[in-house]
C-alpha cells in the first residue's frame, strides 16, 4: 500500500496493526475517539502565539522566532511537515539571524496534539539541528507523548490519503 509510506520506518507488527485498522475501515474511528477535536491555531497571528508560548515555556534561552506561519506548500514540495529555517543577514558590520517555523498547511485543520508535535519538533531544532539523541530528548522534555503522537500524526496523514479529510 502506498498510503502505508508515513510508517515505512516502524516495525512489521506496527505496520500489520496499521493494516488491519485500514481494511477494517476503523482508522478514522480510532483517530477521532483518541482526538475527538481540532484546535482553534487557524490563522498565523495565533500560530505564532501558540509556539512562542511553548517556547518560552521550555527554551527561554533560545533565539527569537521572527516568523512563525502555516505553508500551505510544505507538505507538497519538501515532503515534510514543517520546516526551521535559519535566515543570516549582514545589517552594517553585524551578523542578524532570524530564525522562522513554518508548518505545514494540513495542520490548520487537525487536533491541537499533532500541531503540538510538530511545534516541538521544529522548536527543538533551536537548539538541535540534527535529529540525534539529544534533540528527541529535548522533544520529550517539551512534550513527554511525543513519540506516540508522531505515530498517531504519521496514522492521520495515512487516514487523509486513504479517504481525505476526517475532521
Amino acid at each position: 500500500m502506498s498510503t502505508l509510506k508515513y510508517i515505512s520506518k516502524y516495525p512489521q507488527q506496527v505496520k500489520d496493526q496499521v493494516i488491519q485498522l485500514v481494511e477494517d475501515h476503523k482508522l478514522s474511528d480510532y483517530l477521532l475517539n483518541k482526538y475527538p477535536t481540532t484546535h482553534p491555531y487557524v490563522n498565523d497571528k495565533s500560530l505564532k502565539e501558540y509556539t512562542v508560548s511553548i517556547k518560552n515555556e521550555y527554551i527561554k534561552r533560545s533565539a527569537p522566532l521572527s516568523q512563525v506561519m502555516y505553508d500551505p506548500k510544505i507538505h507538497v514540495i519538501k515532503n515534510a511537515l514543517g520546516l526551521h529555517t535559519v535566515i543570516s543577514r549582514i545589517q552594517g558590520n553585524k551578523l542578524k539571524r532570524k530564525n522562522e517555523i513554518r508548518v505545514s498547511g494540513v495542520f490548520r485543520k487537525a487536533p491541537e496534539a499533532f500541531l503540538r508535535m510538530i511545534v516541538v519538533h521544529e522548536l527543538a531544532h533551536l537548539k538541535e539541528m540534527e535529529h540525534n539523541k539529544a534533540f528527541y530528548k529535548l522533544c520529550c522534555h517539551m512534550d513527554r507523548d511525543y513519540h506516540q503522537l508522531e505515530l498517531d500524526m504519521r496514522l492521520y496523514l495515512t487516514q487523509l490519503a486513504l479517504v481525505g479529510d476526517i475532521y
